[in-house]
């Protein structure tokens, strides 16, 4: 369920479907603060290119052709460039793309965005969704403002990279449909896509450059082996280095790993090396119907090198293949084996060593495809079905437990999950704070999606139910919607092949919660009622008070108060029953915030003081911030605005004690409010200005149209009022845009007021004629009110 101390709501909603531009300003003679048109969001420069090949030798002509993709046409310049590479696996087409990548990278100043598309992973390929998602928030845009529909998705995404020079490398894709989403839309760009495939609709409709990377030659092959084998062996003849590549079929994945083999046994002969390999290929060839020589050649060089491993090295390297993704850490590795994170490092090491894993970062290690197909065939060859369960089973949990470690950090006081403690020989991780945890989670993210998957086609059941619903209250502050949907519907199909409803009942609520974020509201009310169905048929009191509140929640979004504050009664009756203090204050704290909507004044101001008792006794900052400000709105509009700001300078003070940006963006609206309502509107103008750049940068459009309509309110105060109708403009504008009703019709009757004060009285009309169609649902006090005066002012006019 949302918790305000984290999330504090208002009845408003974010964007799901903005740009990524951002609000600057700037001082002018006067003093005020203008307030510029959107501009590019200034971000760190992506920069995710893996590391170079090292001892990369030979393809030079293929090298020459890939730069001949730059040169463009003079006639007809390319709107974006486009290199497809393609050819047989382990042929190496990453390893040519990502050298090549590093030799022209600096000819795209703006970065570069890397993704390896999985497409012919044993898994589920990369979807052009997945990479708009990891590509936008690279490219500095707030999770709340990545749209949740791809095609919105790509669109924003063509927009950032329009007029930049990016670098994007699409790596093993499977198909057109992966990568056409991912192709910018403008010139200034290179794509390089490397693939098995040929990817026909790229060269006949993108104007992609295809290049077909064939296997060595049989020199080139030869220089392969003696440039890996060179600082350990020396006495190697041509003719024996020869034969080592045509056993190898003279792909480079084959090549590097046989060289590499020989490299650790100097004083070995070539010629005995080669007869084991000879001696495998054989084997292979009994074993194996096919004649895919390029094919067999790799499998026979996988199986030399796997058989010559030592025993816990080689255990290691099977058990692997049963990891949910192809990328993991040496702490996953652990689990996975039932030992520390210190004892599978030297067996990582030795894998590394023969080539048959990569290490892509600190602490991160990564199958080649074929790699991961051929230690998961061994797996399931050498080990029991019993046995694999187990490894699952212990990772599965390790990545649960460590879940859980990072929701009690990111979400204290969200309730929690009681989980079946791990095994003796499984240890999660812990976290220093949570920044590191998030770190975590952001790293681990595609695993935790595979996670879940594995644990409901494996038959883990429980496990596959719990790990999105601890996921819940990370996924509520980053926002992943694919994720969020994904794992969850999962999940809910896992309970309710259990048989456990109160499980059912938790997945329902948090889809009910991912659409109410997404403004989505309709499936919320859905969700949200069959959760508290459930919740009523089990008797679980603590359950129904909690969609309660996110119904409430949901109700005061729409601005349907008097249905709101009946949820909220309701959920606050069933806590004080409890007698859980935390969330009586925080029902409390939203029930005044109702009665203030309905003007109710006296009545939301003994809420909001008997809740900020209770926050401080139980030391929840946040939660105590947002209820300060609830009290400084009150204090307000009860004519007491000295009273009021010393309200908001506390809960700005909170805000910056604890680094809560989320708060102090919003609460600086109420500040801006505040100086206006003590006759400083010159003053309100900067509060506005901060909220509403950081708005943007957190990604909630409709907080970010508040402060520019508060800007509008400021210079309208000043007299000027062609700035204050530029300012209620764009408010109107982005409130449309999220669906937003009343505030919509809030801001085209300050734009009205603007524009009558602007002599523009037609104008003025038309707007006001706009916001009573507007509000015509609405049957609240304020509603009232508003309707009454903007009926008055279009007589007068």
């Amino acid at each position: 369920m949302t918790n305000p101390d984290e999330h504090p709501e208002d009845g408003t909603h974010s964007d799901v479907s903005g740009s990524a531009s951002d609000v600057v300003q700037a001082r002018d003679v006067h003093g005020g603060v203008h307030f510029h048109g959107p501009g590019q969001t200034a971000g760190p420069v992506p920069r995710q290119l893996p590391a170079d090949v090292r001892g990369f030798v030979n393809r030079t002509v293929d090298l020459d052709r890939l730069d001949q993709v730059l040169a463009g046409d003079i006639l007809e310049p390319l709107a974006v460039a486009v290199s497809v590479i393609v050819g047989t696996a382990g042929v190496g087409k990453t390893s040519l793309a990502l050298h090549w990548a590093h030799r022209v990278r600096e000819r795209f100043p703006d970065g570069q965005l890397y993704v390896n598309l999985r497409g012919y992973d044993p898994g589920l390929p990369v979807t052009a969704d997945q990479v708009l998602d990891r590509f936008l928030r690279a490219l500095a845009v707030a999770p709340n403002t990545i749209p949740v529909e791809s095609d919105d998705k790509a669109a924003l995404y063509r927009s950032l990279l329009a007029d930049r020079r990016m670098l994007v490398v699409l790596d093993n894709a499977a198909s057109v449909a992966q990568v056409r989403p991912l192709l910018p839309g403008t010139a200034g760009c290179l794509v390089i896509v490397t693939s098995r495939n040929s990817l026909s609709g790229l060269v006949a409709r993108d104007g992609a450059r295809r290049l077909t990377v064939d296997v060595l030659t049989e020199p080139e092959a030869a220089i392969l082996l003696q440039t890996v084998t060179d600082s350990y062996r020396t006495e190697d003849s041509p003719d024996r280095l020869l034969e080592l590549a045509r056993l190898c079929a003279r792909l480079p994945l084959a090549l590097r790993i046989a060289a590499e083999r020989a490299a650790r046994r100097p004083r070995m002969p070539l010629e005995e090396l080669i007869r084991d390999l000879r001696d495998e290929s054989g084997l292979w060839d009994a074993l194996s119907p096919g004649h895919d020589e390029e094919a067999d050649a790799v499998r026979t060089a996988f199986a030399w090198s796997y058989r010559a491993l030592p025993e816990d090295a080689a255990r290691m390297f099977r058990l692997l293949g049963l990891h949910p993704g192809p990328e993991f850490s040496a702490d996953a590795a652990a689990a996975i084996t039932g030992t520390s994170a210190d004892k599978v490092r030297q067996s990582l090491d030795i894998l590394v060593g023969v080539h048959l894993l990569e290490q892509s970062g600190p602490n991160r290690y990564q199958f080649h495809d074929l790699l991961r197909i051929y230690a998961t065939d061994q797996a399931r060859a050498e080990e029991t079905p019993e046995d694999r369960q187990a490894v699952l089973r212990r990772v599965l949990t390790w990545y649960l437990h460590t879940v859980d470690a990072v929701q009690a950090l990111v979400n204290p006081f969200e309730p929690r999950v009681a989980l079946d403690p791990p095994e003796a020989n499984v240890m999660p991780l812990t976290f220093s704070g949570d920044g590191d945890a998030m770190l975590w989670y952001e790293t681990e993210r595609a695993n935790l999606v595979s996670a879940t998957r594995a644990a409901a086609d494996s038959g883990l059941d429980r496990i596959a139910w719990q790990l999105p619903v601890v996921l819940r209250s990370i996924y509520m502050g980053v926002m992943p919607f694919e994720d969020w949907l994904t794992t969850t519907h999962i999940g809910l199909e896992a309970a309710r092949r259990l048989g456990d409803r109160g499980a059912e009942a938790e997945l329902l609520e948090s889809l009910a919660l991912a659409h109410f974020r997404a403004n989505d509201l309709q499936p919320s009310v859905g969700y949200y009622e069959a959760s508290l169905g459930i919740r009523r048929e089990l008797g679980d009191d603590f359950g129904q008070a909690l969609v309660l509140n996110g119904l409430g929640l949901l109700h005061l979004r729409r601005r349907d108060l008097r249905s709101a504050q009946s949820s909220y009664e309701r959920s606050l009756a069933i806590m004080r029953e409890r007698d859980d203090s935390y969330w009586v204050a925080l029902l409390m704290a939203n029930l005044s915030q109702v009665r203030f909507e309905l003007t109710e004044l006296s009545e939301a101001t003994d809420l909001v003081r008997g809740a900020l008792d209770i926050f401080r006794a139980r030391d929840a900052r946040s939660s105590e911030g947002n209820a300060l400000r609830i009290l400084s709105m009150i204090q307000r509009e009860l004519g007491h605005p000295a009273e009021a700001l010393r309200s908001i300078d506390r809960a700005l003070a909170i805000a910056h004690e604890g680094k809560r940006r989320p708060g102090e963006a919003y609460w600086l609206i109420e500040f801006g409010t505040v100086q206006r309502a003590l006759g400083q509107p010159a003053e309100s103008l900067v509060s506005y200005q901060r909220s509403a750049v950081m708005q943007r940068q957190l990604g909630d459009r409709s907080r970010e149209a508040q402060a520019l309509d508060g800007t509008g309110e400021a210079y309208q105060e000043l007299g000027r009022f062609d700035d204050a109708v530029d300012f209620h403009r764009r408010a109107v504008a982005m409130h449309r845009e999220l669906n937003d009703s009343w505030q919509t019709a809030v801001s085209l009757d300050h734009l009205a007021m603007a524009l009558q004060q602007a002599d523009s009285v037609a104008d003025a009309q038309t707007h006001w004629a706009e916001a009573l169609t507007l509000i015509a649902g609405f049957d609240d006090p304020r509603a009232s009110s508003m309707r009454a005066r903007i009926s008055a002012n279009i007589e007068a006019c």
